[in-house]
């Protein structure tokens, strides 16, 4: 029997990308096959099936989510001018700016090709989810952006916009794939909760990475978020908590406009490790793992779906890459 990565890999090397323009379709094709764990349309087709629904029918929706998310790596990484994704060059700079906007844009239409195939029945609804999501995910990157500028981010905030940028498309993943298995209004709300509080923690174990990780398994430069002062649950918690000597040092490198690259790497970090941020984060994931798991256990579909759902959140708060 396939994995639903296998599924979902065999269905998107069927789209065919060899299209002309090349120009417009080849960073798409490239992007795509530059691998990625396909979590978000697993947790698709795992929904429907949770339910009893079969997973042919979510897989448009799958491929959707896929599709989606894949176009907001593009613009992201054109934002966030990053030089790599998943240990290859990302598309505005194996291309061009360009590019990254018209390929992404390409991307965003065909998700919505892709999800137009769900059955009819199902159709409006999950129309309607896919859209909600859309927009959410479109306010979290304006906060991510207008939190660049200011100095007064709060834990708060910073944890509403990752709700909004990064969860809010693991949870409405798998509310969809409930909805097309047929599960009623709670059970779909409660399989929704899960995958926000999975996202949240997933974030902060990405922002953990980004500092304590190996970048030859994370798959991007170690301490770009140091280098480019982004406002991560690390470095607000820091400035919150430091005595006045400490935060004057970190907002000294925050504030540089020249300086050696590892060398603020390597301050920064130590500043963390001061304060035991690493810890502070920590706590804060297995906060939001807790009350995933309280929302999974009040789903009374202890199946093999429900036990790949379980393991699939706990792999992901201990993951390494």
């Amino acid at each position: 029997m396939k994995t639903h990565t296998e599924i979902i890999e065999t269905a998107l090397s069927q789209i065919n990308w060899q299209q002309e323009p090349y120009g417009l379709y080849e960073p798409i094709a490239y992007t795509l096959s530059s691998g990625g764990k396909r979590i978000r349309p697993a947790l698709v087709l795992l929904g429907c099936k949770l339910f009893g629904g079969k997973a042919e029918e979510a897989l448009p929706a799958a491929l959707a989510v896929e599709v989606f998310h894949n176009f907001t790596l593009l613009h992201d990484d054109l934002m966030d001018k990053a030089d790599l994704r998943r240990n290859r060059p990302t598309v505005h700079q194996k291309w061009n700016d360009n590019t990254a906007i018209l390929s992404g844009d390409v991307m965003q239409i065909k998700a919505y090709q892709l999800l137009s195939q769900v059955p009819e029945k199902h159709l409006k609804s999950v129309l309607d989810l896919f859209s909600t999501m859309a927009c959410e995910i479109c306010e979290g990157q304006q906060y991510d952006m207008d939190f660049e500028t200011r100095e007064d981010v709060s834990a708060q905030e910073y944890l509403e916009m990752i709700r909004l940028k990064t969860a809010v498309l693991l949870g409405t993943a798998l509310k969809i794939g409930a909805l097309i298995g047929g599960a009623d209004a709670e059970s779909q709300n409660l399989l929704y909760d899960f995958g926000i509080n999975i996202g949240l923690a997933f974030q902060l174990k990405d922002d953990l990475l980004d500092v304590y990780g190996n970048s030859d398994t994370f798959g991007k430069k170690i301490g770009g978020d140091i280098l480019c002062n982004k406002k991560t649950f690390l470095l607000i918690s820091a400035l919150q908590c430091a005595e006045i000597d400490i935060k004057s040092e970190l907002l000294r490198w925050i504030n540089a406009k020249k300086y050696n690259p590892n060398e603020k790497i390597s301050a920064v970090t130590n500043i963390y490790n001061l304060l035991k941020i690493k810890e502070l984060s920590e706590d804060k994931m297995d906060f939001y793992y807790q009350k995933a798991l309280t929302s999974l256990k009040k789903i009374d579909k202890n199946n093999e779906n429900w036990k790949e759902l379980h393991n699939l959140a706990t792999s992901l708060m201990k993951r390494e890459i």
